[in-house]
């Protein structure tokens, strides 16, 4: 089975990895001249006088907590989602080729394969990664056999798409407006 696609996150990767390596590093800079017997730099002694002046209850102290979390949530949503959830991968031979269908896409091709059934008037299709619901609307036949025929040109059509995993089809047929009852 062909993994799903993931969007490639480079930069904001890159630049967290720098930000977090250059803070460590001046941090570790900083400690080990203060276990030499040497002054801490003074932007850290700056901080702590800033430190023992402001309370967390402080204005901007309460405002650089919040730009900090709302970064980290970022970072956090941004690492744990997948991204690129409107490709479907398809089957292929080949492991160095990958491939991939956009879900509206296939929608289109099924609802243009829906519409071809005898009796029916009007589709909407909306593909998933799992499903695809197809809605169908009859004015001339009798509802089980349109479905009996969606069903089974459905099949085919998303065999013929060639999707790693096959959509399961979810089939709703029913009476248009003003059709015959």
């Amino acid at each position: 089975m062909t993994a799903r696609f993931r969007s490639a996150r480079r930069v904001p990767a890159a630049l967290c990895a720098l930000v977090v390596l250059a803070v460590a590093g001046l941090f570790l800079y900083d400690l080990a001249a203060v276990r030499a017997h040497r002054p801490g730099m003074r932007w850290r002694r700056e901080l702590a006088h800033q430190l023992e002046r402001h309370t967390p209850a402080d204005l901007a102290v309460l405002l650089v907590g919040g730009a900090l979390a709302v970064a980290g949530a970022v970072l956090v949503v941004l690492a744990v989602t997948p991204g690129l959830r409107r490709l479907l991968p398809m089957r292929c031979d080949d492991a160095a080729v990958r491939a991939g269908l956009d879900r509206k896409a296939a929608a289109q091709v099924l609802r243009d394969r829906a519409m071809e059934v005898s009796g029916v008037r009007s589709v909407r299709v909306s593909a998933g990664r799992r499903r695809v619901a197809v809605r169908a609307a009859s004015h001339f036949r009798e509802l089980d056999d349109v479905r009996a025929d969606l069903d089974e040109v459905l099949a085919v059509g998303i065999e013929e798409l060639g999707l790693a995993r096959p959509l399961e089809p979810r089939v709703r047929v029913n009476r248009a407006a003003g059709g015959k009852a």
